[in-house]
């Protein structure tokens, strides 16, 4: 593909490992488009794209704070850091397009329009759902950052149009586009295990926090196993949440029946994805998830809250299944539900044939590219 004349910077805050993997997609897609291409990011973010000769990286170290006062104060300094880095290469770039963490943002965005830049706003999810679900005391002030930051932007890019009102984005439509920067491996996450060889297996797979409802999910298993004697249960990830989790389960004598993988490297997922005869994904904010992508290329069908883009991609009965809400309640019903279904391996076929035919690099990179060459 000839690039275009332009330099693209990419900006992220400081993210932990599931980060890299949605970072890395974008970074793919964005390239053909680039004589140069910049990143600011860090942490594990910086650990995983430091060595990648293609891009000029540049790495911040962030730690969290734990009173509200101390939250303030490291984000505070975060966000001088990388304005810093910003200030000094922002001559070399165009476009900045700002990625995960966009509310902690809002000086680099100064910044970038102080020089004049073009500035791209594209969600990776929603930062004040997130903490608004987990009660957390930055709600507030991160929603009034993030309402800043879409009026300083001049595009946003949003994976679904539904988004635009579960997000609260109707006010900035006229700046809204939709593009997602979702595509698959299908040499890597193919099925290597025919669903009905698969041992009972079901599980949920991704960050251990309150928004992905996993503490909800961990609260279903007792029933679950009540109706279902016969099934075993994963969970794979890291998080907040997890020494909750383990408390939990050892309260509950949980500890046979669950197996706690801890974090799963992204090379390493579709041998945990064949495994499964349902994965789980009791959200209560999503943009579009990889993993549910990822599991449904794998020939695993995915009960999941209709959240985010998630219903665009999943239509209950036919590629997946959708939950009535994700309460303990409504993930045992959805599973029993899910797992009972007289024809399961024609929705594994269907998610098959969905995802193989919308989410491939030549597809993103036609959505992303128009986006980028109207800027």
């Amino acid at each position: 593909m000839k690039k275009t004349s332009k330099n693209i910077g990419i900006l992220t805050f400081p993210i932990v490992e599931a980060g890299s993997t949605p970072l890395s997609n974008l970074i793919e897609i964005v390239y053909p488009f680039s004589n140069d291409l910049y990143l600011i990011t860090g942490n594990a973010g910086y650990t995983f794209f430091k060595d990648d000769e293609r891009i000029h990286t540049y790495g911040i170290k962030h730690k969290k704070g734990k009173s509200i006062f101390t939250k303030i104060l490291k984000v505070g300094y975060t966000q001088l850091k990388i304005s810093y880095n910003l200030a000094k290469i922002t001559g070399n770039v165009d476009i900045w397009i700002f990625f995960i963490g966009g509310p902690y943002l809002l000086l680099p965005m100064l910044t970038a329009k102080l020089s004049r830049k073009k500035v791209v706003l594209a969600f990776a999810g929603s930062s004040i759902l997130s903490l608004k679900s987990a009660n957390d005391n930055l709600f507030k002030p991160v929603k009034i950052l993030s309402k800043i930051n879409c009026t300083l932007t001049d595009c946003i890019i949003l994976y679904s149009p539904n988004l635009i009102k579960e997000w609260n984005l109707e006010k900035y439509i006229d700046k809204i586009c939709i593009a997602h920067k979702h595509f698959l491996d299908f040499d890597k996450f193919k099925i290597k295990k025919k669903f009905d060889e698969r041992e009972n297996l079901v599980g949920y797979i991704g960050r251990l926090s309150e928004e992905k409802g996993i503490l909800n999910f961990v609260k279903a298993i007792s029933e679950i196993i009540k109706k279902r004697d016969n099934l075993k249960i994963l969970i794979g990830g890291s998080g907040q949440s997890q020494d909750e989790i383990e408390k939990y389960l050892d309260e509950n004598d949980l500890n046979d029946k669950v197996k706690l993988t801890g974090w799963i490297p992204h090379n390493k997922l579709p041998d945990y994805l064949n495994k499964l005869k349902l994965a789980i994904l009791p959200s209560y904010t999503e943009g579009l998830p990889n993993l549910m992508l990822e599991a449904m290329a794998c020939g695993t069908p995915v009960l999941a809250t209709p959240v985010g883009a998630i219903p665009d991609v999943i239509t209950d009965g036919e590629t997946g299944f959708i939950m009535e809400n994700n309460s303990p309640a409504g993930i045992v019903g959805g599973v029993v539900r899910a797992l009972g279904h007289p024809d399961l391996e024609r929705i594994v076929e269907g998610a098959r044939a969905l995802v193989a035919r919308e989410f491939t690099y030549e597809a993103a990179v036609e959505k992303y590219g128009k986006v980028l060459k109207e800027l």
